[in-house]
């Protein structure tokens, strides 16, 4: 579980969110959506501890951020970014493995159970067969489904994802959502994952977090489409939010 208390996110001298309270729960799948440069990569690395909170208290579980060590960090939460990643002369099982590094001895060398973890990973995920080839020619979606299943293997509650469907094409960007749901649902996870992708997210996700500055909206699913918030945000004299479709709508 992610609890935001009164939060302040900025960007230079701009306001992104101010005072913004929520919760995103374990076991959901939960989107965060927004218009380019509302502050979905700043909330996320923000979360991620990698730049400091302005204001406010972000709790991860119980404990408050700011009173978490890189390797309770590590234990805690896995970050999976929107950069392409093509990992040569590695396998698919190695690359998976970096994720136990918050738990292998001081050698980096692994155990019997990080070795089950990374299988574990890798079956979540649908790539056990993918275990010993390397990244060098394997699709964009593919390459996606190993870097979530490092993040896996790391084993942490919480898992974040900066546009992970931001390559793929729309038959990959609706099976790689539907897979981060069933993680959600079957690990238990807190997965959060910034997305253009509306109607996707509308379909498949528990939960709605929407930036629109300077507030951040957290919400149900449901509850977010019948809040008229997504209408406020997207619609325009170009674009326009049907809630019957669930999707954005160019006019004219």
């Amino acid at each position: 579980m992610i609890r935001l208390d009164n939060i302040r996110l900025s960007y230079g001298d701009r306001t992104l969110v101010h005072s913004a309270t929520g919760e995103i729960r374990s076991g959901e799948l939960t989107a965060l959506v927004g218009r380019n440069g509302s502050g979905k990569s700043t909330l996320l690395r923000t979360l991620a501890s990698l730049q400091p909170i302005i204001e406010g208290r972000i709790l991860l579980g119980e404990r408050d951020i700011t009173t978490l060590s890189p390797a309770d960090m590590a234990r805690t939460l896995a970050f999976v970014t929107t950069e392409k990643v093509r990992i040569s002369n590695l396998s698919c099982r190695d690359v998976v493995a970096l994720g136990r590094a918050p738990y292998t001895n001081w050698i980096g060398r692994l155990q019997e159970q990080d070795e089950q973890q990374v299988m574990h990973a890798l079956a979540a995920v649908g790539m056990s067969d993918y275990a010993t080839k390397s990244m060098d020619h394997m699709s964009d979606g593919e390459c996606q489904r190993i870097m979530i299943a490092r993040a896996l293997a790391q084993a942490t509650p919480i898992i974040l994802l900066d546009e992970p469907t931001a390559f793929l094409d729309m038959p990959n960007r609706y099976e790689l959502c539907s897979l981060l749901r069933r993680l959600a649902h079957e690990e238990h996870k807190c997965i959060l994952f910034s997305t253009h992708e509306l109607d996707i997210a509308l379909e498949l996700c528990d939960s709605v977090a929407l930036i629109s500055p300077p507030s951040l909206h957290i919400l149900p699913t449901e509850q977010m489409i019948r809040s008229g918030e997504i209408e406020k945000l997207f619609s325009s004299d170009i674009i326009s939010f049907d809630a019957t479709s669930r999707s954005v709508k160019i006019k004219g």
